[in-house]
């Protein structure tokens, strides 16, 4: 009903003259410096709709006073030409001012954007699946959502789908649950999935239900780890079978700090720490073999380079030779 009452005024804000609803028998007349006063109207003030953002639309949209405040001096900061339209766009979504003014807290770029822009960005999350509800949460988690390009958006739903082998469902709630896998490198989250699929054995649904793109490459393989060599976690077999019960993986990942330590590793928050120490100076030691043999490797590479030239070389001499004996 509110969401409706709200969209209601908005629409009378966009397309048609409409009364102020505050009074300026209540003192608020500085309020709005685009309204005037009319004597015939018993003290109310009328307002003309424009791309200009005032103090009084925003109460007209169902700002509070408070509210209205902080989005208008967010808006002047900004310097955003189409905030008018953004907040529409928003408006129609059926997000209430509240949640909008967090959105705008939580992302100010988003007064920078164009509402048709913004609106094309709605409209193409919806064809992605996401139905109302599941789209006013993420846009509300995860404003950044509204500044990436199409094409971006487009990218990590069908590395998913190809690579990871998850279905359009699957993808759905994975952007839903976690939208912040869409500004993800690339490479990162596919060798995510691939160090869960094969190192942990764990399945597509199994993740999904995990939430598993929440959390960080570097925080998952130290869980695991950290199990693995205190013979709580066994990689299974071939045939997906294992000579102990591996916990599920959401009481590895979705759980906080604490509860995984007492509840799942049976360990002390000092011995997690200390193997965390250990993990970040084998993955640094790692990283370091890494660079050196591929330092060699373009150092074989250049040796096989000169080779070749020599043995080219070589064999120019050796045609020159016999076509001089010639």
């Amino acid at each position: 009903m509110g969401t409706h009452v709200c969209r209601k005024q908005m629409l009378r804000w966009m397309w048609g003259w409409s009364v102020c609803p505050v009074a300026v028998s209540r003192g608020h007349m500085p309020f709005c410096s685009t309204h005037q006063a009319n004597p015939s109207h018993s003290g109310q003030v009328t307002h003309r709709p424009g791309n200009q953002l005032t103090l009084c639309s925003l109460l007209e949209m169902g700002f509070s006073e408070t509210q209205a405040k902080e989005m208008h001096e967010g808006a002047t900061k900004s310097r955003g030409k189409h905030v008018p339209s953004v907040l529409t766009a928003l408006l129609l979504l059926g997000l209430n001012p509240s949640s909008i003014l967090k959105i705008m807290q939580k992302c100010p770029e988003v007064y920078s954007l164009k509402g048709a822009d913004l609106q094309q960005r709605i409209d193409h999350l919806r064809k992605m699946g996401l139905i109302e509800g599941s789209l006013q949460r993420m846009i509300s988690h995860y404003p950044k959502v509204m500044l990436l390009p199409v094409k971006r958006v487009n990218m990590v739903p069908r590395l998913l789908r190809e690579k990871c082998l998850f279905t359009i469902h699957q993808v759905t709630d994975i952007l839903r649950d976690s939208p912040e896998v869409l500004e993800e490198d690339l490479a990162q989250l596919e060798y995510k999935f691939q160090y869960v699929y094969f190192r942990m054995g764990v399945r597509q649904p199994e993740m999904v239900k995990a939430k598993l793109f929440r959390l960080p490459l570097s925080e998952l393989r130290c869980r695991h780890c950290f199990l693995e060599r205190r013979g709580l976690y066994q990689t299974p077999d071939k045939k997906g079978q294992t000579l102990i019960l591996n916990p599920p993986l959401k009481d590895v990942l979705c759980v906080s700090e604490e509860t995984y330590l007492t509840q799942v590793a049976m360990a002390t928050a000092e011995e997690f720490h200390v193997f965390r120490k250990l993990m970040a100076r084998e993955q640094e030691e790692k990283g370091r073999e890494d660079e050196y043999s591929s330092d060699e490797d373009e150092e074989d590479k250049d040796d096989d380079d000169d080779d070749n030239g020599l043995h080219r070389r070589k064999c120019h001499w050796n045609t020159g030779y016999k076509k001089d004996r010639k």
